[in-house]
């Protein structure tokens, strides 16, 4: 019996750790004034290409690139592609649960 309730602790202990992985890599993907631009723009057209948000924040495709996969890694943000492009757009469930009801006004004004 008392192998069984260890190892059950084990298992819970792996999962926790995987759980508090996961909100540090969302937390470090918002922990960037570059990135919470980039969302902040996709707040306000909605899904966009890299071609469209590269002006818009006045920043090399490349780079540009570099942060989506973060916010992309971090489940944050979702990609479509159609064609030859990807649009990017807000993952609002992520953000949901992630988010104060502070920051949500930022990125989800229609709701404050």
């Amino acid at each position: 019996m008392k192998e069984e309730s260890k190892l059950n602790i084990e298992l819970q202990d792996v999962s926790l750790d995987r759980m508090f992985e996961q909100y540090e890599q969302k937390f470090k993907a918002l922990a960037d004034k570059k990135r919470l631009q980039i969302m902040n723009l996709l707040t306000k057209n909605g899904s966009m290409c890299v071609c469209d948000l590269s002006p818009l924040i006045d920043m090399a495709q490349s780079k540009l690139s570099y942060h989506l996969k973060i916010l992309l890694d971090a489940n944050l943000i979702k990609k479509e592609t159609k064609g030859t492009w990807s649009y990017y757009e807000l993952n609002q469930e992520e953000l949901n649960n992630l988010l104060s009801h502070e920051l949500c006004c930022i990125f989800k004004p229609t709701h404050c």
